[in-house]
């Protein structure tokens, strides 16, 4: 089973961002995605002004699990917005094109994405329809 959750350990994220191949700062947010006790991913973030910065959708190498990094990026999406911040926003260093594209990203300029969150989380989505 899929669980996301946050990192609430410091050293626990230092840790996730060496198996990840993600740079790690203290300073940021993260989540990461566990199928089955086994670790697939990580998300960094970042709260800046009005808006959230991603900085990391890593997957741990050797795993292959598109699904499993498309829902921690979307949970972590909906923890941003129920913290207040409306907005996210990302380049194509942070991951993968193709899963920032399906998370709902739009690329604003080359190499450049952001998200709107207002009513992503509601049936009055419009990523959703």
């Amino acid at each position: 089973m899929l669980i996301v959750k946050p990192i609430e350990d410091k050293d626990t994220q230092k840790r996730l961002c060496e198996e990840c191949r993600a740079a790690f700062d203290p300073e940021y947010l993260a989540c990461s995605a566990y199928d089955d006790d086994k670790l697939v991913g990580i998300c960094q973030f970042e709260f800046s002004g009005d808006r959230a910065i991603i900085h990391d959708i890593r997957e741990k190498p050797g795993v292959d699990d598109f699904e499993g990094m498309f829902i921690m990026t979307r949970g972590t999406l909906n923890f941003i917005d129920l913290c207040g911040f409306h907005v996210a926003e990302c380049t194509s260093a942070a991951g993968e094109i193709p899963l920032i594209k399906a998370t709902g990203f739009k690329e604003i300029k080359k190499g450049y994405f952001e998200i709107d969150l207002t009513e992503a989380f509601t049936s009055k989505c419009e990523h959703c329809k």
